[in-house]
C-alpha cells in the first residue's frame, strides 16, 4: 500500500516547512494528515480510485489532491519543490534524537553541516561548540544518538518484522504446496528486536516453495536458492531484511523447529543434557546410535530428555529447563486472558482516532473494557490536556458506559510526572479520574538517584495507579534513563502501583528480564499498547508475548484480572 509511502512525504513537508520557519498551523495539518494516513487500514489507492479521499478524517481538499496526485504519478510537486531547497542530506539529520528543525537549520546555515556523517565528525572535533546553544554535553548526547541510529539500523523491532513474517507466509500457503509453515527463531521466542527472519516447512515438492518464495514480491536479491535451503533480501518499506526458508522433511519438523528456535544457550544445554544420557541431539532429531528416537514433534524431543514441553518465549536458559525436568512449566498468560487495556491514546491530544472510534475498537476484539488515559497539560508536544479540559471529558464518558452496554470505559489520564515526583495535574484533579497513569516524559538526564526519587515518589502518590513505559527507552532513538529499577520495583510493590509493560513497537518498555524482576519484586504488572490509533490495540499480542518471556501467568498481569477486582486496585 501507498499509505506509508505518503504518510512519510507529509510528514518530510512538515520537517521542511518547520526548518524553514513556515506557518505552525500548516505544519500540525501535515503532521496529523500523516498520522491518519499510518492508521489507515484501507488502501489509499482505493480511495481514490473511488473518490473517497475525501473519507480520510483531517484530509482536506488540498491534502486530498496531493494524496491523489502522488497515487497518480507516484510524487507530489509540492514535496520536490521543497526538497530542491535543501542540500542531500539535510533532512537526514532530523533522525538525530535531540536534533530538531531549529537546530538543523543552524548546523546548516552556520557550520555548513548537512549530513549525519558531517555532523558526527564536527562534534568528535567539538565544532558544534562554536554554535550557540551546542556544549560539551550535547556533543557528547549527539555521538550517542547517532550510534544508536546506526544500531537501529541492524534491527527490526518485533512487530514491523512479524508483520514482514506473516506476509511472507501468508503468501505461500496461498501459492505453493505447504504442509507445516512456521516463522521461528528470535521471533518465536518474541524477542523486541530481530536481524532476520526464519522461515521453516515440510511439503510434498520442495521445488514449487523454493520457487513461490524465491520469485514473491518484495524479493530484491536472491542470496541462496535450493531445494532445502534458499535466502532472500526482502524490501519492507525501504529497509532490506534477510528472510531465511528452510525445508525440512516431516519426521525432522520437531527437531528442527526446536533447533531453529532457540536460543543458542537454550539449544546448548539440550544438546549438553542429551550427550549425558548418551543421545545425540541436533536439527534432525535426537539419534542413539544409528536409531532415530525422537524429532517428528517439539513434544518428542523435549520428552526424550526427560522434560515437558517449554512455551518459546522461555527458551533463553534462564532455568525453564530445571523447571520443565520437574514438570513445574507455569501456564503462561495468554492473548485470551486480557480483557482490557488503560493506555490508550485518542485525538484529543496525539492520537489519530475519536474516543467512541477507540472504544468501538476495543469492544470489537472481545474487550470488557478500555481504560482512555490522553496526556496532561506538560505534554505540550502530545497537545496535552488542561485540567480544564480533561474533567469536561467525564460527561462523555458517562454517555458512552450507558450506550455500550455490557461495556465499560474507564475515565484515565496518562500525567506527567514532573521533577522531585510532583504530578502534572493537582490531586482535586486526579481524584476525579477512574484511575491515573504516571509518565516520565521530560529531564530524561536526571542522574541516577534524582530520577530513581522522582519515580518513586511518584509511585507513592495515592492516586498514581500504573507507572507507564518504566525506563522511557526507545528502541534505535533514545538510550534507557538512569534509574534503580530495583528500587522502583520494591516502591511499587510497597505502593500498590502496577508496573507497565508498554508494547509499543519501538518501546517493550519494560522487556522480559525487566518484567520477570518486578513480578519476583512482589510487582503486579499492566500490559498496555500506548495506542494511538485503533489498529494499535492489536499490538497488546507483543506485549502479552513480553510477558510470557517475564514468564507472567494471569494472575500476575492487572488487566487479566476481573474489572472488580481492577476497580479495587485501583481504588
Amino acid at each position: 500500500m501507498k499509505n506509508q509511502e505518503i504518510s512519510d512525504r507529509f510528514n518530510e513537508i512538515a520537517d521542511m516547512l518547520d526548518i524553514l520557519g513556515e506557518d505552525a498551523f500548516r505544519i500540525i495539518s501535515y503532521r496529523r494528515a500523516a498520522r491518519q494516513l499510518e492508521a489507515l487500514t484501507e488502501d489509499v489507492e482505493d480511495l481514490v480510485r473511488e473518490g473517497r479521499v475525501a473519507s480520510i478524517p483531517g484530509i482536506g481538499a488540498a491534502l486530498g489532491e496531493k494524496i491523489e496526485e502522488y497515487v497518480t504519478t507516484g510524487k507530489i510537486g509540492y514535496h520536490e519543490e521543497l526538497r530542491a531547497r535543501f542540500p542531500p542530506g539535510v533532512l537526514d539529520m532530523l533522525r538525530v534524537r535531540g536534533i530538531g528543525p531549529k537546530k538543523v537549520k543552524l548546523l546548516w546555515q552556520e557550520l555548513g553541516i548537512t549530513d549525519v556523517e558531517t555532523l558526527r565528525k564536527a562534534a568528535e572535533t567539538h565544532r558544534l561548540r562554536r554554535v550557540k546553544g551546542f556544549g560539551e554535553k550535547t556533543e557528547e548526547k549527539i555521538l550517542r544518538s547517532i550510534e544508536l541510529l546506526k544500531e537501529g539500523e541492524s534491527v527490526f523491532l518485533l512487530a514491523h518484522a512479524h508483520a514482514v513474517a506473516t506476509m511472507v507466509t501468508d503468501y505461500l500457503r496461498k501459492r505453493a504446496p505447504v504442509k507445516e509453515l512456521v516463522a521461528a527463531g528470535s521471533l518465536r521466542r518474541m524477542k523486541e528486536t530481530v536481524h532476520d527472519i526464519d522461515i521453516l516447512a515440510t511439503t510434498k515438492d520442495p521445488r514449487a516453495v523454493a520457487e513461490a518464495f524465491t520469485t514473491m514480491p518484495g524479493v530484491r536479491e536472491v542470496l541462496a536458492a535450493g531445494e532445502s535451503k534458499s535466502v532472500v533480501l526482502l524490501d519492507a518499506e525501504g529497509r532490506f531484511i534477510q528472510v531465511d526458508l528452510r525445508i525440512v522433511e516431516p519426521g525432522s519438523w520437531g527437531a528442527a523447529l526446536q533447533y531453529d528456535t532457540g536460543s543458542k544457550d537454550h539449544n546448548i544445554h539440550l544438546r549438553t543434557m542429551a550427550q549425558k544420557r548418551g543421545l545425540m541431539l541436533n536439527e534432525y532429531g535426537i539419534f542413539r546410535d544409528d536409531s532415530k528416537v525422537a524429532g517428528e514433534t517439539e513434544e518428542s524431543v523435549y520428552s526424550a530428555l526427560g522434560l515437558s514441553w517449554m512455551p518459546p518465549e522461555m527458551r533463553e536458559d534462564q532455568g525453564e529447563i530445571e523447571l520443565a525436568s520437574k514438570g513445574a512449566t507455569p501456564r503462561l498468560v495468554e492473548d485470551g486472558d486480557v480483557h482490557g487495556e488503560f493506555h490508550v491514546h485518542t485525538n484529543a491530544t496525539d492520537g489519530v482516532d475519536s474516543l467512541e472510534t477507540m472504544v468501538d475498537q476495543a469492544k470489537a476484539l472481545g474487550y470488557a473494557f478500555v481504560g482512555i488515559s490522553d496526556h496532561s497539560v506538560s505534554s505540550a508536544v502530545a497537545f496535552g490536556l488542561s485540567a480544564e479540559k480533561a474533567l469536561a471529558r467525564r460527561d462523555r464518558f458517562r454517555e458512552l458506559n450507558r450506550e455500550r452496554k455490557g461495556f465499560t470505559i474507564l475515565f484515565g489520564t496518562e500525567c506527567d510526572i514532573l521533577d522531585g515526583g510532583q504530578m502534572d495535574y493537582s490531586d482535586e484533579v486526579l481524584k476525579e479520574f477512574d484511575f491515573v497513569i504516571g509518565a516520565v516524559h521530560s529531564r530524561f538526564t536526571l542522574p541516577i538517584k534524582e530520577m530513581t526519587e522522582r519515580i518513586n515518589a511518584a509511585v507513592r502518590h495515592p492516586y498514581v495507579n500504573i507507572l507507564a513505559h518504566p525506563t522511557t527507552r526507545k528502541i534505535g532513538q533514545r538510550d534507557p534513563i538512569q534509574v534503580d529499577l530495583d528500587e522502583v520495583y520494591a516502591a511499587c510493590a510497597k505502593a500498590g502501583t502496577a508496573i507497565e509493560i508498554d508494547a509499543y513497537p519501538d518501546r517493550m518498555d519494560l522487556n522480559g528480564p525487566q518484567a520477570r524482576a518486578a513480578k519476583n519484586a512482589g510487582c503486579t504488572i499492566a500490559v498496555d499498547t500506548d495506542s494511538h490509533a485503533k489498529d494499535h490495540l492489536a499490538w497488546m499480542h507483543f506485549g502479552v508475548g513480553t510477558a510470557r518471556r517475564a514468564w507472567l501467568t494471569a494472575t500476575d498481569v492487572l488487566n487479566a484480572w476481573p474489572l472488580e477486582k481492577i476497580r479495587a486496585f485501583f481504588r
